[in-house]
């Protein structure tokens, strides 16, 4: 059993995650600002804020595992890279595995290419937040030390306006964004939450981003 810190767990990539490690036997806490109106069966639930210093601390004390499902979005805008940046820190002291949800916007649209977020198509309302989620993967490949860190990338659509149903698969890709036969780049939360602990049970990417998609 591993114990699994998820700060936004009441969120949906948070959510679908927590989930997927309660099924399988994990001891899993989810954290967020205000009290989750849904609440999971075998989860612990805890209020608190990834920004405050202390709630990070007393939070990731006796984990394994913490991962980070919290969207730069409207009051967190700008505050959640140095948050992460601040957990990195207090992860690699306690010698815990950080993985970070980050978005589909740092992904390439072609090898080498530009970026998703840079695309005609990708909505200007969200550039904001795909670039600071890409500047906090920038922090993480740029850090030293002993820190095991994982930073995922779902694909281009993944929300719960296509949430779909579970399949019980997905493919693993790198830096560049996967799409399909029908040039769709997808994932139900479902699948997502079972790709995230599958990581957690079996560690592949250590320091290293990937993306998960069908």
């Amino acid at each position: 059993m591993t114990s699994i810190v998820i700060f936004g767990g009441s969120g949906y990539a948070g959510s679908h995650i927590a989930e997927a490690a309660a099924v399988n036997g994990h001891a899993v806490t989810s954290v967020s600002r205000t009290e989750a109106a849904a609440q999971i069966a075998g989860v612990t639930y805890r209020t608190g804020s990834i920004l405050e210093d202390d709630v990070r601390e007393r939070l990731i004390a006796g984990a394994d595992v913490v991962i980070v499902a919290v969207s730069p979005r409207g009051s967190m805008a700008g505050q959640v890279r140095p948050a992460i940046a601040a957990l990195a820190t207090q992860a690699e002291q306690a010698g815990v595995r950080l993985g970070v949800i980050g978005g589909a916007g740092s992904l390439e649209q072609t090898p080498g290419g530009p970026l998703l977020a840079e695309s005609e198509d990708f909505a200007e309302q969200f550039r904001p937040e795909a670039r600071e989620m890409a500047g906090v993967l920038d922090d993480l490949r740029a850090r030293t030390g002993t820190l095991d860190w994982f930073f995922v990338s779902p694909a281009g659509d993944f929300g719960p306006w296509v949430a779909g149903e579970y399949r019980g698969e997905y493919r693993i890709g790198g830096d560049v964004l996967l799409t399909d036969e029908h040039g769709v780049s997808a994932i139900g939360g479902a699948d997502f939450g079972v790709a995230i602990v599958d990581e957690i049970e079996t560690p592949t990417h250590h320091r290293a981003r990937f993306t998960v998609a069908y």
